[in-house]
């Protein structure tokens, strides 16, 4: 038996008619007649006496529809509720995000959100972890690189490089690299996860990849930055975190000839769930802010 027949027996009841309700409902008259002599076979018993000038209900009719009607005017009711709800642009938002996005490119995107939208409010979760979006039930998760779960949706927000940097006093000291190989002799500061290097000759699309094991590493770009900042090593470096310090001269590019793979940013969500309007508008916003500070 479905919900939607009982609801089209209100319906029915209360326009007066088969062909009132097929108007209101914008149903075809066959249809609603059809619908009904479903019900009507469900239930084993009559609800309507109908003729083409009058309708009448049965006892049954009239009985069974004082015990639905109530029951389906609450369902509307709480529905229409629901509907006000959802299509608020208010409440909570739980976002999981990795520290150095969040902390950085991202930080001026949650405050404009913020005083955009001032009946939100919004909960960031900073981890470098692979965070279960749907198990912690996040609404929104920020991930750097292309995922492959296939219970979430995802939108590309933004594109950024990768850059090998050093700090000038390092280079001083243990010397200019000229090409890829020369890197195996340097210390190595690697950023998880950061750790396979993948280096293209601008001139010829000759690839390089280096993968050994690096002086220092960190689950944390920030950290892994301030071990180059300090001169320790060569690391390689989000765009978004060391195009301050090159313009500083805090730190300085190495291999200008050799580009690096780009690392693709996402917003993901669970296709388990329904996306309520604050969510989206947040996935809207981050969307209309990346585009306007490209990276």
């Amino acid at each position: 038996m479905m919900l939607d027949d009982l609801s089209l027996f209100v319906a029915i009841v209360e326009a007066g008619s088969l062909a009132a309700a097929a108007e209101g409902l914008d149903l075809p008259a066959a249809t609603v007649t059809r619908r009904l002599q479903a019900l009507e076979r469900a239930l084993g018993y009559k609800l309507l006496n109908r003729s083409a000038r009058r309708m009448q209900l049965t006892a049954e009719g009239a009985q069974y529809y004082e015990q639905c009607r109530p029951l389906i005017h609450a369902l509307r009711q709480a529905t229409q509720r629901l509907d006000a709800t959802l299509g608020a642009i208010s409440g909570n938002i739980r976002v999981t995000a990795p520290v150095h996005l969040a902390q950085g490119y991202f930080r001026d995107a949650w405050s404009g959100f913020l005083h955009t939208w001032p009946e939100v409010t919004l909960e960031v979760e900073l981890s470098n972890d692979l965070v279960d979006v749907v198990g912690s039930g996040a609404d929104l998760a920020i991930r750097v690189g292309e995922q492959q779960d296939s219970s979430l949706n995802q939108k590309l927000l933004a594109s950024t490089d990768l850059m090998l940097v050093a700090a000038p006093a390092y280079l001083a000291r243990a010397g200019v690299p000229h090409t890829p190989a020369e890197l195996e002799t340097h210390a190595r500061i690697v950023g998880r996860p950061l750790t396979r290097w993948k280096l293209r000759n601008r001139a010829d699309d000759t690839e390089v990849v280096l993968q050994g094991a690096p002086r220092f590493q960190a689950n944390q770009m920030d950290l892994a930055l301030s071990m180059a900042l300090d001169g320790l090593g060569i690391m390689l470096c989000p765009g978004t975190m060391g195009r301050q310090h090159l313009a500083s001269g805090a730190l300085t590019v190495v291999l200008p000839g050799w580009s690096t793979e780009q690392r693709h940013i996402y917003a993901l969500w669970s296709q388990q769930r329904y996306l309520p309007a604050r969510v989206r508008a947040l996935l809207d916003y981050l969307s209309a802010f990346t585009g306007a500070h490209p990276l």
